[in-house]
């Protein structure tokens, strides 16, 4: 009976001790573009990477305490679109009309369940949204008014559009309209919590001066934004159409599964796809080992990482 015992607490002691030095953290992404240290101020720096520095933080102390990635996902994401510096949530673009319609989506890379909305006016935080579209509906994506009405119904803050109006991105509205450039702008998460689950997630405020009604890649689940404990978790950023063609995010999880590729060999693949076909933009992704990839082909790309077993790091531009 003793010698069981014995053999028992040495078991659960291995146990316990392999679970605790599991590889956990998380992988974010702030958007990809023209993004060059001779236009930006160093006030401005100082700023982006304060608060890609506090969304990692928000999501690495979830994970650190034991808590599931699609927690750490939702929570990081909110803390960029709180934030009127990313197009996403407050700092989401203006469409042509001058009104604001965003999306998110996120995904459980253990149940292969997910949830989207997609052109909401009035939800503070569509990536909570997104979540509850997975977890108490039998749906994947709600769009429009309905997903307003529903975000509503769940007890979700609700602004209104103006909530969404900031100054530099009017200006920024106004400078596409006589230009006739689209600029564009994602946050995304992707994390990996104590018990090895991955998940995923994206928001955005979508194109400048896009059409309303237009829908990007963000809250189509593939494109923008895929996780799947048996491949990767992936986050995208940039020209959404492109992404939505191309079938961005599941094509690594793809190549990862079908051609036996790392996640960097898959991500850079389908990168490199992407400028091949003439889009733009970038990707966060990350395999159930905590092996991760940012591949992006503009010159900047707002991102950063924090893991158990490394220091909190962001960096913004290509070199």
């Amino acid at each position: 009976m003793k010698q069981s015992f014995i053999i028992f607490s040495v078991l659960f002691y291995i146990s316990c001790s392999n679970f605790s030095d599991e590889r956990f953290g998380l992988v974010i992404h702030g958007g990809a573009g023209t993004i060059t240290r001779e236009n930006m101020s160093a006030e401005k720096e100082a700023e982006y990477i304060s608060k890609l520095s506090a969304a990692l933080k928000t999501g690495y102390e979830i994970l650190e305490k034991g808590g599931s990635s699609l927690d750490a996902v939702e929570a990081t994401i909110r803390v960029m679109e709180d934030c009127p510096l990313f197009n996403a949530g407050k700092g989401a673009v203006f469409t042509g009309e001058g009104t604001n319609e965003l999306d998110a989506s996120i995904m459980d890379g253990e149940t292969h369940q997910a949830g989207a909305v997609a052109g909401v006016k009035t939800v503070k935080n569509p990536i909570t949204a997104a979540r509850k579209v997975m977890e108490e509906t039998r749906h994947v994506l709600l769009a429009g008014d309905g997903a307003d009405v529903f975000a509503n119904e769940q007890g979700l803050e609700i602004v209104p559009n103006s909530y969404f109006h900031t100054e530099r991105r009017f200006k920024s509205l106004m400078k596409a309209k006589e230009k006739e450039i689209e600029k564009h702008g994602t946050v995304g998460c992707v994390a990996l919590d104590k018990k090895g689950n991955l998940a995923a997630g994206t928001s955005t405020g979508g194109l400048t001066n896009k059409r309303w009604g237009r829908v990007g890649d963000s809250p189509i689940i593939g494109a923008g934004t895929y996780a799947s404990n048996e491949t990767c978790a992936v986050s995208g950023t940039g020209q959404g159409e492109y992404f939505i063609r191309g079938s961005v995010a599941y094509d690594i999880a793809a190549q990862m599964d079908y051609e036996k590729k790392s996640v960097q060999d898959a991500a850079q693949a389908v990168v490199d796809k992407l400028t091949d076909r003439g889009g733009t933009g970038g990707v966060i992704a990350m395999d159930a080992k905590g092996n991760f990839a940012m591949p992006f082909n503009t010159e900047g790309m707002y991102r950063g990482y924090y893991f158990s077993d490394s220091e909190l790091t962001v960096k913004i531009y290509k070199d």
